[in-house]
């Protein structure tokens, strides 16, 4: 019996040892204080330059780190994602691309499992598009107009607005709330609303965004009482940030971001629209 019981604690034993080895090695985080030096270091000779860490976290890449800074300068916001080294000696800028032979796939099964945003288009359409945007953002606001443009030529194309505030902004987390409800009471009312957000931009604060945003969503053909009270719930938080780390999971952060049947365009703005259309006719044709 004896003998059994210890044959049994080394078998065990062998066990955790090799599983312990097939685990991976862990990111060695460097910390705010490392990163605010280094961004101190980097732009320190420009006191009109400033800068928030907003995260630091194990990047998609094995063994690198992924760092988001806010940066604000006299032209406005910008986030910048610094990918750290593990020895953390260097750091790279720019996007981490997907690699294979479907390197769009696990994205799209990703988004296709998790959306919870407002749908618009044939549910069985070749082609999804899903944003990810911020109603405080300037850039989504500049976005909105070629993405209309895009759906408008491609009638067949499904289309997912997902929420993703950003913490820098003040009154982001209450437009995605609102907007939120109104997309799940009425998809015409949906549109008015975001478009009518964006054109009152500017206008909104911190202080009148809950007045600014009723009197938006009673204009959209909303009850925008209902929709206040509706955006104060926890489960709309709840769904909100259930979009965001959707976002996240997929590698979104900043906004716009937009994906084609998984495919990750960092600002459509940027990006030719005959470009993003021969995206689209490619998509239904995969």
């Amino acid at each position: 019996m004896r003998r059994q019981l210890i044959l049994a604690s080394t078998i065990f034993l062998l066990m955790v040892a090799f599983a312990l080895s097939q685990e991976k090695p862990s990111v060695n985080l460097p910390t705010e204080d490392t990163v605010n030096s280094f961004m101190q270091q980097t732009f320190g000779y420009d006191s009109t330059i400033t800068w928030k860490v907003t995260s630091i976290k194990p990047a998609v890449a094995e063994g690198l780190t992924e760092v988001t800074v806010v940066i604000t300068n006299p032209q406005g916001q910008s986030v910048t994602t610094l990918y750290v080294t593990p020895d953390g000696t260097h750091a790279l800028t720019g996007d981490i691309m997907p690699f294979g032979a479907k390197p769009y796939a696990p994205a799209w099964e990703a988004l296709k499992k998790g959306v919870n945003g407002p749908v618009r288009g044939p549910e069985k359409s070749p082609v999804t598009i899903v944003e990810f945007s911020d109603l405080q953002c300037p850039h989504c606001k500049e976005a909105q107009p070629v993405i209309e443009k895009l759906l408008g030529e491609e009638p067949n194309t499904r289309f997912v607005f997902q929420q993703f505030p950003l913490p820098m902004h003040n009154w982001a987390a209450k437009g995605a709330a609102y907007a939120d409800c109104i997309g799940r009471s009425s998809k015409d009312a949906f549109s008015k609303f975001v478009q009518g957000t964006y054109d009152e931009q500017a206008n909104i604060t911190e202080s009148n965004a809950d007045e600014k945003l009723t009197g938006i969503a009673d204009k959209a053909g909303a009850k925008g009482a209902d929709i206040a009270a509706c955006a104060a719930k926890a489960d709309t938080k709840t769904r909100v940030d259930q979009s965001v780390a959707l976002g996240q999971s997929v590698g979104v952060t900043g906004t716009p971001t937009v994906f084609i049947n998984g495919r990750r365009i960092g600002n459509v703005t940027q990006v030719p629209h005959d470009v993003l259309k021969g995206i689209v006719d490619f998509a239904a044709k995969q």
